[in-house]
């Protein structure tokens, strides 16, 4: 038995009906290098059955604490199910893309049971009309709530998935699984009272440690918040969501990025992610007549380690706000300002994400669902906070190796992330194989038309891309007279 942190059962508390908090991972297989050159469901569903040891995830479920006196715990689930976690389906007939991203926004929109553990996978056959794909291609759709979710146990959920070869060495020791008994209700309160009175004696110090440091910092909970600095203009992406979202991901060649980032000196490749996203944002909104004179703000989420980590599991997150200038006609501009920005904003040096974390597991679980809801409400600052951000912006480097699954290489993956009241837009950017894909995942009333926002981000890549062209192959040229001359 296993009892939640502070940060994870935050994203418990603020799942809520129409804005539930799990994330969905799609992974592209091409069969043609399994065994006899496919791979059928039965066959997968077995692979995971052997692999269930591999991941907590797969066998843990929730037991909540008698009126939420403290944080739930994990157990070993007694009556685990696999084939209700594991389940096919098939795109029908032609099976192309469009009809794909339907499919993926509706499983995605869909909430995981929370009485089961917390996890459901797709195996998706009939993707026959995908030019970018084999024939004979298959997704695996996979959703996992954030509140079983830190990188090190996502990265175990993949691995545990895949193999480094088509046909692995076989395994000599067998990966084992044990269930647990679920506590009872008086087990369960006495550990609450147990746990709540260790927190005051522990973290009392503690905080009042942090009040002189809190009193003499200028910075004031408004900073915090960024209720100081400029406002967001409002979009339409600035409203309450639907239930119901659209799935319009793009992908690009990595290599190219490497052009991009040469047009402006110290570029990185987070900073032409924010790019493509800024062009696409501003070519939607402006097609829409709707785009603010004023630049756009992004939510970006920094997965970082802080010093003295080695050793620690899982990686802490910092949130920064952004600016994607959009205001700005030129893509080149738009980048080297981005860089600028994103330069500054890292110097601030914020609160540590670990200190952060911290503070998080110090609350007791009462005030983690205020906070929760706090957050999530509909009024106050919470609703402040998320309308000073207009979309959110997520990067997450893939696996550096390349995978296979029964024998399927993977080809390709992507992400789709959760949304809230007021942030109806959120751009997931994962990299593989030397492939960027950008998927940006958003409340369907909002963006009714997916595919041009698909067409939005191509245009903006393609645009940011001539311009890096251009101006390299500008900058070349005195060099090049002055070697003629010689």
């Amino acid at each position: 038995m296993r009892q939640l942190s502070g940060s994870d059962a935050f994203f418990l508390y603020a799942d809520k009906p129409g804005q539930h908090q799990h994330i969905s991972t799609i992974y592209f297989y091409d069969p043609s290098t399994a065994p006899g050159g496919q791979v059928d469901f039965l066959t997968i569903l077995e692979h995971v059955r052997e692999r269930i040891g591999t991941s907590r995830i797969f066998r843990q479920r929730l037991v909540d604490v008698p009126l939420n006196l403290d944080y739930p715990y994990w157990i070993h689930d007694r009556h685990f199910d696999l084939e209700f976690h594991v389940r096919h389906i098939a795109l029908p007939h032609p099976g192309d893309w469009r009809q794909f991203c339907i499919l993926a926004s509706r499983l995605h929109a869909r909430p995981v049971d929370l009485k089961r553990p917390v996890w459901e996978m797709y195996v998706i056959d009939g993707l026959e009309n995908i030019s970018w794909l084999p024939k004979g291609s298959f997704a695996v759709l996979v959703k996992v709530h954030q509140a079983a979710l830190d990188d090190v146990t996502e990265d175990d959920f993949t691995i545990a998935m895949h193999d480094l070869d088509a046909v692995p060495e076989p395994e000599e020791v067998k990966y084992r699984w044990f269930s647990e008994r679920e506590p009872g209700v008086g087990q369960l309160l006495a550990l609450a009272w147990f746990n709540n009175a260790i927190k005051l004696i522990e973290t009392g110090q503690s905080l009042l440690d942090r009040l002189p440091i809190v009193g003499s910092n200028p910075v004031e909970p408004d900073d915090v918040l960024h209720f100081d600095e400029e406002e967001a203009p409002k979009t339409r992406f600035d409203d309450r969501i639907s239930p119901h979202r659209v799935f319009a991901p793009y992908t690009f060649d990595t290599a190219e990025m490497e052009g991009i980032k040469s047009a402006v000196p110290d570029a990185t490749q987070n900073d032409v992610i924010l790019a493509i996203c800024s062009g696409a944002l501003r070519r939607y909104l402006a097609a829409k007549q709707e785009l603010p004179d004023k630049s756009l703000y992004a939510l970006l989420p920094l997965h970082v380690h802080d010093e003295g980590d080695a050793g620690v599991p899982g990686h802490r997150v910092q949130l920064i706000r952004v600016r994607l200038m959009t205001h700005l006609d030129d893509a080149l501009e738009r980048l080297a300002s981005i860089r600028e920005e994103m330069a500054e904003v890292k110097a601030l040096q914020p609160v540590s994400a670990e200190e952060m974390t911290e503070m998080q597991d110090m609350l007791p679980s009462t005030a983690m669902i205020f906070a929760a809801n706090t957050i999530g409400a509909r009024v106050g600052p919470g609703k402040r906070f998320r309308e000073n951000h207009n979309t959110v912006i997520s990067i997450h480097p893939g696996p550096p190796q390349t995978l296979f699954l029964c024998g399927a290489r993977l080809i390709g993956y992507t992400g789709m992330a959760a949304l809230m009241d007021n942030l109806g837009l959120n751009h997931t950017a994962t990299t593989y194989d030397g492939k960027l894909t950008i998927a940006p995942v958003c409340d369907r009333r909002m963006m009714p038309d997916p595919a041009f926002y698909h067409e939005c981000l191509r245009a903006s890549y393609i645009e940011l891309r001539d311009a890096a062209r251009a101006a390299v192959k500008q900058s070349r040229k005195p060099r090049l007279k002055a070697v003629a001359s010689n």
